[in-house]
């Protein structure tokens, strides 16, 4: 069987897309194409895969796999790429669009410029703040600057749900910061029962921060908006930053911005296509 895709990327996030809707395509074991294609020297190389569906309850769906198979709930990133194809291609032409997902129906809204989208505006819902609903292992209502002991060091963290988990930490410099070693330990940590995204924030000022990922389940990558969210989320309750944060990351940036009155957390970033392609499977 031929199986056609489109890879695409936001701030350098990137997934291959399979449409499910226009194309009569369906994957037996998406979770082993997903560890065979995201590979970057024997596949196609990515970040994981998306398939674009038919939604009884919203515009599209997006079911995504991480590069090692497992099935990721949400992808910030990966979201703004479906509201892009999506429209590019005709599946909904308008401007305000609803994408399911595993972590709810999530509402985006598109910048058009010359018949094609540019940039996406998600509403990422509210931040579930609550251990035992991120989950994670901590006493009390909240775990906004927690002692976490990792790889034999005390450390503070802040956790957050954006409808998959994070562990925030924030440091004075995140380029020497060696994620490949110290990533694992968070994101299998015992404090984590579905393991966890971690993310290294700098605060340059109180409207900008920088920041490295570590995602569960595909390592180190350029850019996740759930974890700018959470990372955004977690400098307003330590105090650190006003509600508007724009956040650089090493593919680049994405304006978030909390919002006081409906609690909900919006994310703008770009979409941006690849390549199209087919392969065997």
């Amino acid at each position: 069987m031929k199986l056609y895709f489109t890879k695409m990327q936001g701030i350098g996030n990137d997934y291959i897309y399979v449409d499910c809707i226009t194309k009569d395509q369906h994957v037996k074991d998406p979770s082993a194409l997903s560890v065979r294609l995201s590979d970057r020297h024997f596949g196609v190389g990515s970040d994981g895969i998306i398939f674009i569906e038919p939604s009884a309850s919203a515009d599209c769906k997006m079911d995504m796999y991480n590069a090692d198979g497992s099935r990721g709930m949400m992808c910030g990133n990966g979201i703004r790429c479906v509201g892009k194809y999506a429209y590019d291609h005709g599946i909904v032409k308008k401007d305000v669009l609803t994408v399911e997902t595993l972590s709810g129906i999530k509402a985006l809204r598109l910048a058009v410029k010359d018949g094609k989208v540019s940039t996406v505006e998600v509403n990422m819902g509210k931040p579930i703040l609550e251990p035992e609903k991120i989950p994670a292992k901590f006493p009390g209502s909240r775990a906004v600057n927690v002692p976490l002991s990792v790889g034999g060091r005390q450390l503070h963290v802040t956790c957050v749900s954006m409808g998959n988990p994070h562990c925030v930490l924030f440091t004075e410099n995140t380029d020497d910061i060696p994620l490949w070693q110290i990533g694992p330990k968070f994101e299998k940590h015992q404090a984590f029962p579905q393991n966890v995204n971690t993310e290294f924030v700098k605060v340059i000022n109180r409207s900008e921060i920088k920041m490295r990922v570590w995602e569960r389940g595909s390592g180190e990558t350029l850019a996740c908006g759930t974890g700018a969210c959470a990372a955004a989320v977690a400098c307003i309750l330590n105090g650190k930053t006003e509600r508007s944060v724009l956040a650089h990351l090493k593919g680049g940036d994405l304006n978030i911005r909390w919002d006081e009155t409906s609690g909900d957390v919006f994310m703008t970033g770009p979409a941006e296509y690849s390549f199209d392609g087919s392969v065997e499977i």
